[in-house]
């Protein structure tokens, strides 16, 4: 039976923000899926909070998100707004929820998105929920975030290719990895792939190990480490200290960049992004707000935004793997 707040739920908005991440269709789809069988009304905000802004909104149904629940991207385009930033920004979109009478709004993105709602909540008294969209898997609340498995199988297939002509010249290759300042890309791509070392802003590691292996490095095969973009080290003067202590290696730089964001959604994204989407309407409408949709340990989990801040400190396990064999 529903309550007296799933009454006032009549119409949802939903908008995909910041940085694009596979799963993220497959999250709208699940929203669309779950609003339709409740009888709500589904508006899609386009590019994020400058769709807000600017009123630029879509009506979203099933039939058609469930043709690229396969897609990368973002059906609805993201953005990152600086004018949603500022005061008069949040009440302009304020204003265009009212017009339009939209009741509850869920967002899908990343730790700023998150941080945007929560700034926006101060002013506005409609129902938020988030779901976790970003490649670099750095929120808590959710074991994992939207996109993460699909960009470690991305950076994975690519890492493997560049090891077969590592292997083929007998090369050291520094491959850097997205991520920003969350090394969880990195570990899980280099052990995946056998890296000879792995990089990453949480180790604080000192890089005398690598030194130290990359300075006595005579073999006849590949020697791959893996870097994550946000290691205090990097990766362009990491190669710079190898090339030092041993001037005689052959060394390349590879950037895998932004093709860790694009492609199809992994099969587990497909199914997350459907799990959350629904889990976030079904939220709605029993009367939760402001908190974050997330699977902890295989089970659904609502963290409140004030608590779903980045954590950039992978988890004690990861740490002793990363001991074991990426060093």
């Amino acid at each position: 039976m529903k309550n007296k707040s799933m009454k006032t739920i009549k119409h949802i908005g939903v908008f995909t923000s910041g940085g694009d991440s596979p799963g993220m269709n497959a999250a709208l789809h699940g929203v669309a899926k779950t609003a339709e069988m409740n009888n709500l009304r589904l508006s899609g905000f386009k590019k994020g909070y400058e769709g807000l802004i600017d009123g630029d909104l879509v009506q979203l149904d099933s039939s058609q998100l469930k043709k690229n629940v396969h897609r990368g991207g973002t059906l609805l385009k993201t953005a990152r707004s600086k004018r949603f930033l500022t005061l008069e920004g949040r009440q302009r979109a304020m204003q265009i929820l009212e017009t339009n009478k939209v009741d509850a709004l869920i967002a899908i993105g990343g730790d700023g998105t998150f941080k945007g709602l929560l700034a926006f909540s101060e002013i506005c008294d409609l129902p938020f929920l988030g779901i976790p969209g970003t490649i670099d898997n750095d929120l808590a609340g959710t074991d994992f975030t939207l996109g993460f498995d699909s960009a470690v199988n991305t950076a994975i297939e690519n890492i493997d290719k560049i090891r077969d002509t590592a292997e083929s010249h007998n090369r050291i290759f520094l491959i850097e990895v997205m991520g920003r300042d969350c090394g969880y890309i990195a570990i899980h791509s280099g052990l995946g792939t056998g890296a000879d070392a792995i990089l990453i802003p949480e180790s604080g590691h000192d890089f005398t190990q690598l030194l130290e292996k990359a300075g006595s490095y005579d073999r006849e095969e590949a020697f791959v480490v893996i870097v994550s973009e946000g290691d205090e080290l990097g990766v362009e003067p990491a190669a710079k200290k190898i090339k030092e202590i041993n001037p005689e290696v052959d060394l390349r730089i590879a950037k895998l960049g932004h093709v860790q964001r694009g492609g199809n959604a992994s099969a587990f994204d497909r199914m997350l992004g459907i799990r959350l989407g629904t889990a976030a309407v079904e939220a709605l409408l029993h009367g939760r707000k402001n908190v974050m949709a997330g699977i902890l340990n295989n089970q659904l989990s609502l963290t409140p935004f004030d608590q779903v801040v980045k954590e950039h400190q992978v988890n004690d396990e990861l740490r002793s793997l990363l001991k074991i064999f990426g060093s």
